[in-house]
């Protein structure tokens, strides 16, 4: 088939949404189609469109929807269409009625959803290449947090915490990713200034940063909301714990009852997860026991499968 898969950010973007994108359409194309990715519809027939994104993604969803009301149409629910949009944005939900079938990222998503939505919707998780074992430091317990700094992430919620922990520990937090709004790059240079044991290393390649974060100890994420954090997946396939905030979407993804949870937005009680992991051998071999035993959801031949078979229903 021509398929024409509409992301909303442009090529240079290292987004989560477009790293998706991209591997969507890596799968795809390995399954015998062929893919163009756009940022809106060009107009082009296509046999199908697959669109990330209700509400950024709309204008192509309504015009394919009104050219080609036939062929199949796929939507991809992000974190802010799930935890945010839909509720509030008449387009996204009008996205929603037009798709044919709908992708959402972990399995909390569901519960965001109606009856009759949840029937033509499917379960993806992302997945990540295997990674190559690194050994962590030695000078340093080293957490790595990482993201585009923007407040549905909460940025800075780890950075936050550091007070609440012995200052003569040996923590580190190395932040990576770029500002996407000048004054959270001078909120972190501010707090780089204010406590030394925190780093922002700003936007690295990507090769860089999963060498970074392979060699942590603790990866935290904080955000606020969330529809399926790929980087859960790469920090579970380089063998690293998770502490995150207690949102659905870090749910959907680690799993219910998970010891490594803290309520979102409480540093001290983020302080508390930390210490525990850096000095309870027992209750960090507990995080990453549960980790591994999630690693085989974000396998890519697991996620391969699942896009073929959702196209083999249509």
């Amino acid at each position: 088939m021509k398929i024409t898969l509409i992301t909303p950010y442009a090529g240079h973007s290292r987004t989560g949404n477009r790293n998706t994108a991209y591997r969507y359409a890596h799968f795809l194309r390995e399954l015998g189609h062929k893919v163009s990715i756009q940022v809106n519809w060009d107009g082009r027939p296509a046999d199908m469109m697959l669109a990330l994104h209700a509400r950024r993604s709309h204008d192509a969803i309504r015009r394919f929807a009104d050219s080609h009301p036939q062929r199949p149409l796929i939507l991809a629910l992000t974190g802010t269409d799930l935890y945010r949009d839909i509720r509030e944005d008449s387009s996204a939900r009008l996205s929603m009625s037009l798709a044919t079938r709908m992708i959402i990222l972990q399995e909390m998503g569901l519960n965001e959803l109606t009856e009759t939505q949840q029937i033509k919707t499917r379960v993806i998780y992302q997945s990540v290449a295997p990674t190559k074992p690194r050994p962590r430091l030695k000078a340093f317990f080293q957490i790595a947090v990482i993201g585009h700094l923007r407040e549905e992430k909460d940025p800075f919620c780890c950075a936050y915490a550091l007070p609440y922990l012995p200052t003569k520990s040996r923590i580190r937090v190395i932040q990576m990713g770029g500002a996407l709004e000048p004054a959270l790059a001078e909120q972190a240079e501010a707090l780089a200034q204010q406590d030394s044991r925190y780093l922002w290393l700003g936007e690295l390649p990507h090769w860089r940063t999963m060498q970074k974060l392979a060699q942590s100890h603790l990866m935290v994420i904080s955000s606020r909301m969330e529809g399926g954090a790929n980087v859960i997946c790469e920090a579970v396939a380089a063998g690293v714990p998770v502490i995150a905030s207690d949102i659905s979407g870090n749910i959907g993804m680690l799993g219910e009852n998970y010891a490594g949870y803290y309520p979102l937005g409480n540093e001290f009680l983020l302080a508390e997860r930390i210490s525990r992991a850096m000095c309870d051998e027992n209750y960090y071999r507990k995080l990453l026991e549960r980790c591994q035993a999630r690693h085989y959801l974000f396998s890519p031949e697991r996620e391969k499968k699942a896009l073929e078979s959702l196209l083999g229903e249509l």
